[in-house]
């Protein structure tokens, strides 16, 4: 184990220096190869203790005790976390291509034309890697008409399903649910400034056929996550098209209830400008207007007719709390009522 623990101590090393050193300019074609190695090892090393509590905890303390030195000696350095050794080449590849001082004579082989040398789907050689990568999203992006039915994008759909794919390895191994919870943390910080394609990939995922019951407690579990973010949650709902919106509503149950609170919640946090003659949105978090707000409600009517009549006795129960008056700007519920009914 003492081994293990000091592999693991260097290879989180070799991942601060390919992305924040200065010695990346001495590296030659062997360097870079035996770095993609060393990441494969961890990438092994996560497979094989992530659901042996006892022993990852040994691992995530070196993990912490390392990520110490390494924000003393780099400045910046954000740290590597357990669950970040699943995806640990593509740590090591981010960093490289980010750090100005990555020769260009190693960029050339990461983008040679020549196919990139893999066995069992693990990288032997770089040469080509990043062609490789681009090739593979340029095919997807050219099949999407083709093969794109749910309206997230082939490349969400393709993320969407490995997702539930790999929540369902690792719920069938009896893991933790907080190490379950951190690895989709882990995940929403991948996406980091990529937030819309992170909405894509989570609906992809909730969206995904229930083929079996372990993707059905996969997506459930995913659901329950989403319903702890509630600033993920929103930002989802207002980015995602309406359509893809009434697909979710309804396939699931608990985000459709959640997704009906949210509009009320929006309805709630409008007010009336005098001036304009309109309803506004008081918060700066959201551009929800009157009219997007309406015609969100109608949607959801149409997907799930059922909730109509519920929904407008609410609505109606929070108008005559207001006072129950019919004139226009003195209750956003009077006023919805009014444009939902006309």
């Amino acid at each position: 184990m003492e081994a293990v623990l000091k592999n693991l101590m260097s290879t989180a090393e070799l991942l601060a220096v390919a992305a924040q050193s200065d010695v990346v300019s001495q590296w030659d074609k062997q360097t870079v190869n035996r770095a993609f190695h060393w990441a494969q090892y961890c990438e092994h090393l996560f497979s094989r203790f992530h659901n042996k509590p006892s022993v990852r905890r040994v691992m995530e303390k070196q993990l912490q005790l390392t990520n110490h030195s390494l924000r003393v000696a780099f400045p910046g350095y954000t740290g590597v976390s357990f669950s970040d050794l699943s995806r640990c080449q593509h740590l090591l590849l981010v960093g490289m291509l980010n750090n100005p001082e990555l020769p260009f004579s190693i960029m050339k082989i990461l983008f040679d034309a020549t196919p990139v040398n893999t066995k069992n789907s693990e990288f032997q050689d770089v040469t080509g890697l990043c062609s490789h990568i681009i090739q593979c999203k340029s095919a997807c992006k050219v099949l999407s008409p083709l093969t794109d039915l749910s309206g997230v994008g082939a490349d969400a759909e393709v993320q969407g399903g490995m997702l539930i794919e790999r929540m369902g390895a690792l719920l069938s191994e009896s893991t933790e649910a907080c190490q379950t919870e951190h690895f989709l943390d882990s995940i929403l910080q991948g996406y980091e400034g990529a937030a819309e394609l992170f909405c894509m990939v989570i609906a992809a995922a909730l969206l995904t056929p229930k083929n079996s019951a372990a993707e059905s407690v996969s997506q459930d579990f995913v659901m329950n996550w989403l319903q702890k973010k509630p600033s993920v949650l929103q930002h989802m709902c207002l980015a995602l098209p309406i359509a893809l919106l009434m697909d979710l509503t309804k396939r699931h149950e608990k985000f459709r209830d959640t997704y009906c609170d949210l509009l009320k919640k929006w309805a709630s946090d409008m007010e009336y400008n005098i001036s304009d003659g309109v309803w506004v949105h008081t918060s700066t978090n959201t551009t929800m207007s009157f009219y997007k707000l309406t015609e969100r409600f109608l949607a959801l009517f149409e997907a799930c007719p059922s909730l109509r009549d519920d929904m407008e006795k609410e609505l109606n129960a929070f108008k005559i709390s207001d006072g129950d008056f019919d004139v226009r700007g003195l209750s956003v519920w009077g006023d919805l009522l009014s444009a939902l009914n006309k």
